[in-house]
């Protein structure tokens, strides 16, 4: 599903000022393209990923998911949402979280994968009966994404998913939602403040400038996954990202967060 956003903009209303989160951002995503955004903490990342799923109405401009609203899209199930917090009932099962978005949400016009093969897809089949309190993060995580894989959706807004894991942990997730990525090819509009994380994961990284947030550059990585992070070319990506970002260089990695 294609992704399109025309001088979308957005202001807060507030006391004692309003506050415009968004201005005139333009936006073309290609079905199947997994495109990363990054820019400053408050520059309206999140308001709109929030846009794009339907959550709120911009004040100016429009966004389309295949020609339909995003609330038209959220209504044919057709966004899948995953954030930071992976927000799981702590009385369901493992299995019992994942069977709860096909349970609640029927579908009669497309054949839905069953839960125990979404365990399977995020490596989890062994704790389909645990509860969530006995989970790690990272494997909170993982139900989390097996959850936001449950109804089938064409286009994933991802709101920084990965945020609150240890960096192993955050790389091994990556690694495998990569996998899962390329064999099911929805198309992706990944939130973060991670640099490298950016650089690992999108065909396309957008940068964004402090509020009001506008799109001020657009890096395109033609580069095989996995990426050779110690390539010349990646580290040159990687330190495009940190100028566009004003961030300096460090002897860190590349772990820098914007």
């Amino acid at each position: 599903m294609q992704v399109s956003v025309q001088t979308l903009g957005h202001v807060y209303p507030g006391q004692p000022q309003a506050v415009e989160a968004v201005r005139a951002v333009d936006l073309e995503i290609e079905a199947g393209e997994f495109v990363a955004l990054i820019g400053p903490s408050g520059c309206g990342k999140s308001t709109l990923l929030r846009i794009l799923a339907g959550l709120v109405t911009p004040t100016q401009g429009s966004a389309q998911i295949n020609g339909y609203s995003p609330v038209q899209a959220a209504a044919e199930k057709q966004i899948g949402w995953l954030a930071q917090n992976p927000a799981l009932l702590p009385w369901r099962t493992v299995r019992a979280n994942v069977a709860l978005a096909q349970q609640i949400n029927p579908q009669n016009s497309r054949t839905l994968t069953p839960p125990a093969e979404l365990l399977q897809m995020v490596g989890l089949s062994d704790f389909s009966d645990a509860y969530p309190l006995a989970l790690s993060g990272g494997m909170q995580q993982r139900v989390a994404l097996a959850r936001t894989l449950a109804l089938g959706a064409k286009v994933w807004l991802m709101d920084e998913p990965f945020a609150a894991l240890d960096e192993l942990t955050r790389e091994i997730l990556t690694r495998e939602l990569l996998e899962i990525w390329r064999t099911l090819r929805p198309t992706v509009l990944w939130v973060t403040h991670h640099i490298l994380e950016a650089a690992r994961l999108a065909d396309r990284v957008l940068v964004m400038t402090p509020r009001p947030g506008q799109i001020s550059a657009e890096v395109a990585i033609d580069l095989p996954r996995p990426r050779d992070e110690t390539s010349p070319e990646f580290i040159r990506i990687v330190g495009e990202l940190r100028g566009h970002l004003g961030v300096p260089v460090s002897g860190g990695g590349g772990h820098e967060k914007c």
